[in-house]
């Protein structure tokens, strides 16, 4: 126990996938209060997390200029949440990361980090010129699908609808893949098919990321990678984040694909204004006196996670394994429910054997790695003038 408090502290505790609400980044509800999220600045100095990628996700919808112009004002409230949060509501505990530089210098300075993922290429619409505005709003990886399929690629979904619009990767997805690789944005694989994944490896000059993932060989669902995208990834150079979403960890007899568990996700004022609405819920603030709700034995645990970390770390190695939770849209295990509770991961780690150095390197450094591999050819193309 003493010897995992002392690596914890030590090492740079990252989580690839934290969705966000913008209700709760307002000048009178938001992060600096505990909040009922799983995630939020009292939970992640309680357990020790230092980095979290605040998720500027918006959910598929049609592929229609109207569906297209909603989803961009969605994300765009997204991206404004958080540097609302990082720059007027709580500087002097949170800053915002756009390098993997920025990373190390804040969590140096003792202030946790935020950095922006974007969940679904769909508010891209059919502007490439969106590819930049986004880079240049901050979000710093983006994954061209999420649950069903869209104008840039194929979804995982489509293992249960038995159809493939796209047959992986859309030409019009295949020119944001080179947006990305020459602005420095990460690809991330997490939710496209496994056509699209593979398709993307051997497009991509950079090494890509599955975000918030785990592993097909121990549980059977279609978020998860096989032996053959793991392998083509470890090819590629890139990273799986081992993802702590209960469902993808062990798999429930009649499986869906479609996102299940508990979130933040369709709620608050982001949701009711996409319904035409602008009703704010109320601001949900920890009861500290409420009694916590029973724990299902049978879902995943701790154990239960590392077991899918172990399993990926043997087969393709220490160097291409990281960690997210994927909290507030569904994610959290017995044992790991909240960012409060993070320092548990390093515990069943170091008890399992793992070195510091592999923890590190499991909690930030190989995904900073990639980061900076990404923005390495990033300039390479730009001097190239490609």
């Amino acid at each position: 126990m003493a010897r995992a408090r002392a690596i914890h502290e030590r090492v740079i505790t990252l989580d690839t996938h934290n969705d966000i609400e913008p209700t709760y980044f307002t000048a009178d509800c938001n992060y600096t209060q505990r909040l009922t999220t799983q995630v939020n600045l009292p939970k992640m100095r309680d357990g020790g997390l230092d980095v979290s990628f605040m998720i500027a996700y918006v959910g598929q919808g049609p592929l229609t200029d109207e569906g297209y112009a909603n989803a961009y004002r969605q994300v765009v409230a997204k991206f404004d949440a958080v540097h609302r949060l990082a720059e007027q509501i709580a500087p002097k505990d949170i800053g915002l990361a756009l390098t993997p530089d920025d990373v190390l210098r804040i969590a140096k300075s003792g202030r946790r980090v935020a950095v922006i993922g974007i969940e679904n290429g769909y508010p891209i619409g059919t502007d490439i010129r969106r590819v930049r505005e986004f880079y240049e709003r901050g979000g710093r990886y983006l994954s061209l699908a999420h649950n069903g399929h869209n104008q840039l690629s194929d979804s995982n979904t489509g293992e249960n609808t038995k159809d493939a619009p796209n047959n992986g990767v859309s030409p019009l997805g295949r020119e944001v893949i080179a947006e990305m690789n020459r602005l420095g944005m990460m690809v991330d694989v997490s939710h496209p098919s496994k056509a699209s994944m593979m398709q993307t490896v051997a497009l991509s000059k950079a090494p890509i990321i599955a975000s918030h993932s785990a592993v097909r060989r121990l549980a059977n669902h279609s978020r998860n990678m096989d032996d053959e995208q793991l392998l083509a990834l470890k090819q590629n150079g890139g990273v799986i984040q081992i993802v702590a979403f209960a469902s993808y960890l062990k798999v429930s007899p009649n499986p869906a694909g479609g996102r299940g568990g508990r979130g933040i996700r369709g709620t608050g004022a982001g949701a009711n204004a996409a319904r035409g609405t602008t009703e704010a819920k109320p601001c949900p603030i920890e009861d500290a006196d409420a009694t916590p709700a029973p724990v299902n034995p049978d879902r995943a645990t701790v154990k239960d996670f590392v077991d899918h970390i172990d399993y990926a770390v043997t087969l393709i190695g220490i160097d291409h394994v990281g960690i997210s939770s994927d909290f507030d849209g569904g994610g959290g295990i017995t044992g790991w429910n909240s960012a409060a509770a993070t320092f548990n991961v390093t515990l069943e780690l170091v008890r399992r054997g793992y070195s510091e150095k592999d923890i590190g390197k499991l909690w930030s450094g190989n995904l900073l790695r990639v980061w900076r591999e990404v923005e390495a050819v990033a300039r390479k193309l730009q001097s190239e003038g490609k």
